[in-house]
């Protein structure tokens, strides 16, 4: 049984009660988010700081990558897309913590882009249902094979950083953010889970309990609005 946590995009506050809320309601529980981190709300830098000490694995959204790009390929589509999106305010988080940047766009970096768990399947964005006709009939079988293309196309406007399609169905729930939802929604034809509420929005955090592939509970908090 794991915690999928939604897109924080910078809602510290809103994210320190959330885990409060999971950890009163599942003690030791391992908790995942599907990444975007930072941009858009005001606490950036505290929320990747948060992630860092308190043991929350992530893969990265798109926002994020921007970020790392922006640092460390500043000439990169995704470090000139950052400026269309949302960066003014995690630069502003950043003012007085310039020694942080590197420490955290590498911890960025570091993390996975999906991972294939035996509860669910977590990514930002999701698997494409158009990459169906390129992958082996028996996927399901072994969704290792997901490997070679997820990292082949990430960058792409159809890869699990950026993709809004309709998400291909593994055989396994795929739990992702990166399209906002007013409330966490399940997909059944993609057995896929949304769980991006929308919390730099003003609506929520959204938290999903889920385990061998059942979603067992929601947990939300409402946005902190000195996060925004």
């Amino acid at each position: 049984m794991i915690a999928v946590i939604g897109d924080i995009h910078g809602c510290f506050y809103t994210l320190e009660a959330l885990v409060k809320k999971i950890s009163s309601r599942y003690p030791d529980i391992e908790i995942y988010c599907v990444g975007d981190l930072v941009d858009r709300g005001k606490n950036s830098f505290e929320v990747i700081s948060y992630i860092m000490d308190n043991g929350i694995r992530f893969t990265p959204g798109n926002h994020d990558f921007m970020f790392y790009s922006y640092v460390r390929q500043p000439e990169s589509l995704f470090a000139r897309a950052w400026v269309y999106n949302g960066n003014e305010t995690t630069l502003r988080s950043y003012l007085d913590h310039f020694d942080s940047v590197i420490k955290h766009i590498e911890f960025i970096k570091s993390a996975p882009l999906y991972f294939n768990l035996e509860d669910c399947f977590i990514s930002h964005a999701g698997i494409s249902e158009r990459y169906k006709k390129v992958l082996p009939p028996k996927l399901r079988d072994n969704l290792e094979e997901l490997d070679k293309l997820i990292y082949r196309e990430y960058e792409t406007e159809t890869g699990v950083l950026w993709s809004r399609e309709r998400l291909l169905n593994l055989g396994k729930i795929q739990v992702v953010g990166h399209t906002k939802q007013e409330n966490v929604r399940f997909d059944a034809r993609s057995n896929a889970l949304y769980i991006d509420t929308g919390a730099c929005m003003g609506n929520k955090l959204s938290a999903a309990i889920i385990h061998h592939n059942e979603l067992l509970d929601k947990i939300e908090e409402p946005t902190n609005f000195s996060d925004i």
